[in-house]
């Protein structure tokens, strides 16, 4: 067995990890079937030929190829690591080694930081808005072999060196629970330094730490100081080393030319104040110096936890037109989110000034309403030096159309172009079929993605929000998990939702959470108390690691995860007279369903059913968990609370003829997706849904809590024609209907545009939100056929069972598993009259397939044989009027004969 790829921590040769045993994952190919791993290898050294061996494994008897803990001494700080690996097969012989791959730590104890916190000196004499500058001079004295830069701040950071910026990653240090915990970057540095006179800088704005945030745009929730703390470490080729770092040595200065930048409004650079601010030999005599903070602790910082944000795609705009109101418009053709490039010729002190919007109003013109304050403007001032170029620093908008309002000479679309931000994470799923809508459907739940993961992930990228609400997020995982690489990324934010959690247990509407004892809640109107808590929203406290698991078969997130979870039952329980029920607080409901009144956002469906209903998913999970963490007590405990949760729900919801006290289709699909209802009345509620769509026209009207699943019901119940008669219907309200009217990304409204050409209310119609795209789960588990099993997390074991139907000819779907792609597809032809279906599936090694197609066995073939005879297929049985068929490793083509 060859190894094709090898990962640590997720990641490919990772720079500044601070774990203390990273686990190993790869992947292995071997041609033909049920090729399987029986034992493995890991060797670590120092150096790259594997003289000054660290650890190594020997041979383990072991299928296991992912989540592999390193099991040697314990690692030291700032120090690369070289492994590799090698697996033998099942008749026990031995593949090569793998490629030679790496890992750095980075500052593995707080303790060990020996740079200062450092802010700038001039106090009073700076604009709030100002975007400081801090830079130092420094001379190295030999020839240098590596070198490696440590560095966060409180803000926004760009570093430079010797004019050069470090690193290809923005918006750095992210957004953590900064009082709690702030990220610490590692930039290889080596051909940044020379020998003699050098220089660092770095520039800080505001950011998340201290600009704007929220719907009412406070400041300075997380302090009112920008700093900056750095180390960087040098070896020289004679071995001996030297540390650069941040001192009172340092110099300051708010006269940079990042005037003003703020992440909703955007960003003010005036060319005329550049300096060579990092290059040796700058004039510093008007400069400030700076105050070391003594005070602040070191304690908060680690070190990156997931991938960074980069500069992931660049689009070129597909026209400028002009609004009947006269205004020079950019259209990028893709609603996205990130920042404009141009370039521009021009006198001194000319400008540049830009404007972002997601959508034209009615009458075609540049429409901002639905910004709710977010100025989104970029202003350029030329140094009139030929031509310039420039990006913006320190904010990120989210748009499709860029307003020209001013510009020297005549703008042409070539000078322009969009560069798309999003945290550097690995597309892990494709999703084809015959139906061009349906793409565009499955492509704006990607786009949405995309533009809410820029480094949090957010309800949206372009107003006075962009807040890492929970229920959104809580919806989306699963969606999200096919789409893209997600474990780093959600478990970062998940460690920040365990820090923000309350005392009591509960978990806040959004994580950061930006709201404290000095401020209220205020949503559409409801003003609360400082600590609210809703179902579906703080349950991301336990779905989101649950959905990790079964994605990547990450025990470890469990077990950091696992007293959050526990705290956050255990809240619930204490809530009300009844410890059973959660019928206290100020529930959010099936949010922004269209079975209420218009202008509600909280759906129809009763919101203590619904809160009632996640209390006993979240405590079935938490004991499923208990179960896979080994904690036999707690197994026993919460599986006995969640019995008594299902006694009753049953009790106060379900009618003695099984029907339900609760009349909304959310109810129903919460009753089926999480077994609420005893399992004889269960078929009877999903024909009652199917019905009640069929006889409604395949309405879409369930909010953010019933739209994620009601498809999974359909099908898991024998009506996935009602399943595709909701996903392929173009009329509103509908999840095409948005497609046939233009979106590039999910919106947040089914309506947000109306059929009349009228927009939604304005103050909550962002047009770029992902939890109605949570549709796209089905896509690849329904029409696509694959999702993970619990029996065997992480894709060791996973279903194959397509739904063919809607109109479609042919569907296919890929998936990059932590053991290698999963590629599965289906095609409907007919010959001599007679409809045939042909599968096709691809099985990576090591794994197994659990294939559910067809009704009889003799009716389906593989690569021309029965199934029985085929190699590579482990077993046949008959269940639920399907074959079901049990595959090792390889390459399959099944063929369906179907009847009549």
């Amino acid at each position: 067995m060859e190894i094709i790829k090898t990962y640590i921590e997720y990641r490919e040769n990772p720079l500044g990890i601070d774990i203390k045993a990273p686990r190993f994952f790869w992947i292995s190919e071997e041609p033909g079937r049920g090729v399987r791993q029986t034992a493995r290898q890991i060797q670590t050294a120092y150096d790259k030929e594997f003289n000054k061996m660290v650890w190594d494994s020997g041979k383990v008897d072991s299928p296991e190829s992912i989540q592999v803990p390193y099991e040697g001494p314990a690692l030291q700080s700032c120090t690369r690591y070289y492994y590799r690996v090698r697996v033998w097969n099942q008749k026990d012989e031995p593949g090569p080694w793998s490629r030679t791959g790496w890992w750095e730590t980075g500052i593995m104890d707080f303790n060990e930081w020996e740079g200062d916190w450092i802010t700038p000196e001039y106090d009073f004499q700076a604009p709030k808005t100002a975007c400081p500058i801090l830079r130092r001079e420094f001379c190295l004295k030999g020839q240098i072999r590596q070198a490696r830069a440590y560095v966060t701040a409180k803000g926004d950071y760009e570093l430079y060196i010797n004019g050069s910026k470090a690193g290809d990653a923005f918006l750095t240090p992210g957004w953590t629970s900064y009082n709690k915990r702030l990220l610490y970057q590692t930039y290889d540095v080596t051909d940044l330094l020379a020998q003699g006179e050098n220089a660092v800088g770095a520039m800080i704005g505001s950011g998340w730490y201290k600009g704007e945030l929220g719907w009412r745009s406070r400041r300075n929730l997380y302090g009112g100081r920008e700093a900056l703390i750095l180390e960087i470490h040098v070896e020289y080729e004679d071995g001996t080393k030297e540390k650069i770092l941040s001192d009172a040595s340092w110099k300051s200065s708010y006269r940079g030319p990042v005037i003003y930048a703020e992440h909703y409004h955007g960003e003010t650079y005036d060319a005329r104040k550049e300096t060579e601010f990092s290059r040796p030999g700058l004039d510093t005599g008007e400069w400030f110096g700076v105050r070391p903070m003594g005070r602040v602790t070191k304690s908060v910082l680690r070190a990156q936890e997931c991938e960074s944000v980069k500069i992931k795609e660049i689009l070129k705009p597909v026209c400028i037109l002009e609004t009947p109101r006269g205004e020079k418009v950019l259209d990028m053709g893709q609603n996205m989110t990130g920042w404009v490039r141009f370039r521009v010729k021009g006198c001194t002190g000319s400008r540049v000034i830009l404007s972002h919007a997601e959508m034209l109003d009615p009458d075609g013109n540049f429409y901002t309403d639905n910004l709710k304050g977010a100025k989104q403007r970029i202003e350029y001032i030329l140094k009139g030096d030929g031509e310039e170029v420039y990006r913006p620093h320190f904010t990120f908008q989210g748009f499709r159309y860029v307003r020209i309002d001013e510009f020297p000479g005549e703008p042409d679309i070539s000078q322009f172009e969009g560069l798309v931000l999003y945290s550097d994470l690995e597309r892990t799923g494709e999703f084809s079929c015959s139906d061009p809508l349906l793409n565009r459907l499955y492509e704006n739940a990607m786009w949405s993605q995309k533009g809410n993961f820029v480094d949090i992930p957010s309800d949206c990228p372009q107003r006075c929000e962009r807040l890492g609400w929970t229920a959104d997020i809580q919806v989306f995982a699963g969606t999200a998990a096919f789409n893209m690489r997600i474990p780093l990324f959600l478990s970062k934010w998940l460690h920040d939702l365990a820090a923000e959690q309350y005392e009591s247990g509960g978990v806040p509407w959004v994580v950061p959470d930006i709201y404290d004892d000095t401020y209220a809640y205020d949503l559409a109107g409801y003003v609360g108390q400082s600590e609210q808590v809703a179902a579906a929203w703080g349950d991301a406290a336990v779905i989101c690691p649950w959905t990790l698991y079964r994605h990547y078969g990450d025990i470890r997130i469990l077990e950091e995860q696992y007293e959050s979870m526990k705290k956050y039952v255990e809240f619930i329980y204490r809530q009300g007279k009844n410890p059973y029920v959660w019928d206290t607080g100020h529930q959010l409901g099936d949010w922004v369903a269209l079975d209420a009144p218009y202008g509600s956002f909280i759906g129809a469906t009763d919101t203590s059913y619904v809160a009632t209903a996640y209390y006993a998913y979240s405590t079935e999970i938490l004991y499923k968990t208990a179960q896979v963490l080994g904690r036999q007590g707690d197994t026993c405990h919460y599986r006995q609370l969640y019995h008594k949760i299902l006694d009753e729900f049953r009790k106060n919801y379900v009618l003695s003829d099984g029907s339900l006290s609760v009349r909304t289709q959310t109810a129903i699909v919460l009753a089926l997706q999480f077994g609420l209802v005893q399992e004889e009345y269960r078929q009877g509620l999903a024909d009652e849904l199917a019905e009640w769509l069929k006889r409604t026209g395949y309405d879409l009207i369930t909010g953010f809590v019933g739209t994620p699943y009601i498809c999974h019901v359909l099908t898991k119940y024998g009506h996935p024609e009602a399943a595709y008669g909701l996903l392929m219907k173009k009329e509103y309200p509908s999840w095409l209907y948005q497609v046939t009217k233009g979106a590039t990304t999910v919106w947040e409204h089914l309506d947000g545009l109306k059929p009349d050409g009228t927009m939604w209310n304005p103050r909550m119609n962002s047009f770029n939100h992902y939890a109605y795209g949570s549709v796209a789960e089905w896509l690849y588990s329904g029409i696509g056929g694959i999702s993970p099993t619990l029996e065997e997390a992480g894709y060791k074991k996973f279903v194959f069972a397509p739904q063919t139907g809607g109109g479609l000819k042919w569907a296919s779907v890929k998936e990059e598993t932590m053991y290698g792609t999963i590629e599965a597809s289906w095609e409907e032809t007919e010959e001599d009259g007679r409809q045939t279906v042909i599968y096709r599936l691809k099985v990576p090694s090591g794994i197994t397939a659990e294939v559910w197609i067809g009704q009889n066995e003799d009716q389906i073939t593989e690569s021309g044989k029965s199934l029985r005879d085929s190699e590579g297929i482990r077993s046949v049985r008959q269940e639920k009027e399907k074959t079901v068929i049990l595959a090792g490793s390889g390459v399959y083509k099944f063929v369906q004969q179907r009847q009549g």
